[in-house]
């Protein structure tokens, strides 16, 4: 493609969720979650699991934060008389009294939607310059007239052709009244706002705009994603335009279709610094979004990285290809990316712990009256796809004068200053490192020692001076932090955390441990282990733990289950066989023990794993494995709801289309296997899964009723480990049950419509090599749930002849 084409290319990612996926027919591609197009399914996805959500208490710990949850993409805020108001992309809103508790009062380019009398009326033009259905990031501030001016703007996605434009009201909540299009851009081979040509490259998307006043009480705007970078330009204070002879203003960074966007200026009154963030790559789950600063004596730049480099002279390297992040990752210093605090075995709270995914899009807010800053974002979560909310981290400004964010979201409570023996202990550390990466990053072991040395995943020395840490690394490097007592929600407790940066521009973040003596650690770590009372598959003995611990076992009876947790079943003549099993944790030269009991079940005869009749509930008829739950949207969403109508044999599960199944885990186990299910559904999309089983979001299995185009739409089995595609040349009609079958004898597939064989191939993947596989009955990680009815889910260890399918296939 020539190069003036691929400059004519640019991605508006100011939206809420990524662009389509490639037409399958063109080849194999990996699943992508429906964009913001389908406004209902992404209203659905989220709610699913939004709301308000009272976290249990630990023992001993504090009464937990109340929050409420709502998901605004892009979220600007503002204070108005002591209440909190963000506005977004897709022109939703919300306000909060407190940061924690969010209320959602807008959302929709709707002609309900109150922030105006009709939005598609009044700002009929802006959308029809901008080829779009919807707006973007808003922003919105308090001019001296004591009115409220919203910096609306819209962008056509595919092409920089976008509008932004003024509207004004009384009240925050509106409903705003147009003043017309200040800026555009995309004119393609037409002068543009400087008089120039308009060049993707050189000049700005005109989107994502942020105003704000300097320090003499002049106004400035400053804007633009991707395409000639971030701009800013001063403002009329009286009238909210900008001033004439500017064109576009001026770049302070970015160019060459460089991924940054939604840019910020703040003043600090204290250090006298004007702060810029933005935020860096591309905004989907696999992105790798984050929040990058940069500092200048004057609004209008030059703005300065903690190592020097002026934020102009970084960009996209043109000779590469596009949206080449390469040459802007060692840029600005990073605040905020990819990340996860683990739970370990052994430490407090449930779960495999939590974090985020693509941060970014942030605004700021400086209280005035107490001078502390919070960092406000949207952001996607780890295994949750492209569901987003918004969170709030109080931010500090360290003994360099640079911006550190909290580890953990505000919770509420004014800061507590941290004395030295609060903070020698075990930590977890989170490394915001520059790469730019979809990969998300977990935390690591680090003991700040009561010595003063630092051990684990860094070395060095820790200093506590005026309540400020400093870390002094051996390897030359040195960070600057600030100490906080932080809620988390993992721990449900209280903790002291740290965050800081140095002039490599990397972010630390620290979250301690519960300060507990050895011996203290290893019951912790002992009680904490839970294995079955029963199984039929192996067992994923845990072998290391919190604080670097280490697990051994040992099986007093290896012939059914043996040291590493393999298990081997006995014969239904040998019957069930219950052996004893030792932990034993090893830490810091000290070691507990614990012993369980285990019951190997003998094999059915016939192979059956588990049969889900969904007469009324989702138990496994068997009695071998646990009863299914209900999830939301995805695979680990909570909510959802399931009904029990009547279905070929007594009662089904009704799946609506925002919800779907969480199946006992290792259903499937090795490369022989059987499956079988009635199906009636109430609706056909390309994706939608019914029968999902996955080891990883890398290697799983689909049964999809309505395949894609590279199977003519019809049903068909596929697998992401190979990209292997089984079409079976109809499609699963509405409103009629038909019965699934497919069977894997290594490699060897066959599958099965009405005990009809309608696929039979080879090299299918070995997708189920352990005994921690997902499976999931109508929804995924990815794609839009399954609508319509499921009865009679059966899973055999076994490979079921055509005689035997045909027989599941009787009604």
């Amino acid at each position: 493609m020539k190069r003036s084409l691929i400059a004519a290319v640019l991605l508006c990612l100011a939206a809420a969720a990524p662009a389509p996926a490639a037409d399958p027919g063109q080849g194999p591609t990996r699943p992508t979650p429906p964009t913001t197009t389908d406004d209902s399914f992404h209203t659905r996805a989220n709610a699913a699991w939004l709301g308000p959500r009272m976290r249990r208490p630990a023992a001993g710990s504090q009464v937990p934060p109340y929050f409420e949850d709502v998901s605004v993409h892009d979220p600007a805020i503002v204070e108005a008389d002591g209440r909190y108001y963000i506005f977004g992309s897709h022109l939703s809103a919300a306000r909060s009294d407190d940061l924690l508790r969010w209320e959602s009062i807008a959302d929709g380019v709707t002609p309900q939607n109150p922030l105006f009398d009709n939005v598609l009326v009044d700002l009929q033009e802006t959308l029809a310059w901008a080829e779009s259905d919807t707006l973007w990031a808003p922003d919105v501030i308090r001019l001296g007239d004591g009115r409220w001016y919203m910096y609306y703007n819209a962008c056509r996605g595919d092409s920089p052709r976008s509008a932004l434009g003024l509207a004004v009201a009384d009240r925050p909540e509106g409903p705003y009244r147009d003043l017309g299009i200040l800026l555009r851009s995309g004119m393609w081979g037409l002068p543009s706002e400087d008089g120039t040509i308009y060049d993707a490259r050189v000049h700005p998307n005109t989107v994502d705009p942020d105003v704000f006043f300097d320090a003499q009480g002049n106004l400035w705007m400053v804007y633009g994603s991707y395409s000639g970078g971030i701009f800013i330009l001063k403002l009329d204070p009286a009238t909210g335009r900008q001033l004439p002879g500017q064109g576009y203003g001026k770049r302070l960074t970015g160019g060459n279709h460089a991924r940054i966007e939604g840019a910020t200026i703040v003043h600090d009154p204290r250090t006298r610094w004007y702060y810029l963030f933005t935020s860096f790559s591309g905004l989907a789950a696999d992105g790798g979004y984050n929040v990058r600063v940069a500092r200048s004596r004057a609004p209008d730049g030059p703005y300065l990285d903690g190592n020097g480099t002026d934020m102009a002279t970084v960009m996209a390297d043109p000779s590469l290809p596009l949206f080449d992040d390469a040459s802007i990752a060692p840029h600005g210093n990073k605040l905020i990316g990819n990340f996860r605090f683990d739970r370990k075995l052994g430490e407090p709270g449930d779960g495999d712990g939590r974090g985020y995914v693509s941060p970014g899009h942030n605004s700021v807010h400086r209280d005035p009256a107490t001078g502390r800053w919070f960092l406000v974002f949207h952001t996607r979560f780890p295994g949750r796809g492209e569901a987003h909310q918004v969170r709030t981290h109080e931010m500090s400004i360290n003994a360099d004068g640079w911006p550190v964010v909290a580890p953990h979201r505000h919770g509420g409570k004014p800061p507590r200053r941290m004395l030295r023996p609060e903070v020698a202990g075990d930590w977890k550390l989170v490394a915001h490192d520059k790469p730019i990466s979809a990969s998300v990053p977990a935390s690591r072991d680090l003991t700040l020692g009561a010595d003063g040395r630092i051990s684990g995943a860094l070395d060095g020395r820790w200093h506590l001076s005026n309540h400020a840490l400093t870390l002094a690394l051996d390897d030359g490097r040195r960070a600057s932090g600030v100490l906080s007592w932080q809620w988390n929600e993992t721990a449900q407790d209280e903790v002291p955390t740290f965050s800081a940066t140095g002039p490599d521009g990397i972010a630390l973040w620290g979250s301690r441990l519960p300060q507990r003596t050895t011996q203290q650690a290893l019951q912790d770590i002992l009680a904490d282990v839970t294995l079955p009372q029963s199984t039929g598959v192996d067992l994923a003995l845990p072998t290391h733990a919190m604080r670097g611990a280490t697990l051994s076992w040992h099986s007093d009876d290896p012939q059914w289950i043996d040291h590493g947790g393999g298990v081997t079943r006995p014969t239904s003549s040998q019957g069930d066989r219950t052996v004893r099993l030792a932990a034993t944790a090893h830490l810091r030269g000290q070691r507990a023990t614990r012993t369980f009991a285990v019951t190997v079940k003998a094999q059915r005869s016939d192979g059956l794993v588990a049969r889900y009749r969904f007469d009324g509930d989702l138990a496994d008829a068997s009695g071998q494995r646990p009863a299914g739950s209900v999830a939301g949207a995805l695979i680990d969403m909570v909510g959802g709801s399931i009904a029990f109508p009547a279905g070929v044999s007594g009662q089904a599960a009704r799946f609506d289309g925002a919800s779907g199944v969480r199946l006992a885990p290792g259903l499937i186990q090795g490369h022989r296997y059987s499956v079988a299910f009635w199906l009636n559904p109430e609706a056909l999309s390309v994706f939608t899964p019914t029968f999902f089983g996955a080891r990883d979001p890398d290697h799983w299995i689909s049964f999809l009723p309505m395949g894609h185009a590279g199977v003519g739409g019809h049903s068909m089995l596929w697998s992401g480990t190979a990209w292997y595609d089984a079409g079976l040349g109809v499609t699963t009609p509405i409103g009629e049950w038909s019965h699934i079958a497919f069977t894997v004898d290594a490699g060897e597939l066959r599958v099965y419509v009405d005990g009809q064989l309608r696929y039979a191939g080879g090299g299918f993947p070995d997708v189920f090599t352990g005994s921690d596989g997902v499976f999931s009955l109508g929804s995924n990680w990815w794609d839009i749930p399954y609508r319509g009815l499921i009865d009679e889910l059966h899973v055999y260890e076994t490979v079921l002849d055509a005689r035997q399918v045909q027989a599941l296939a009787q009604p």
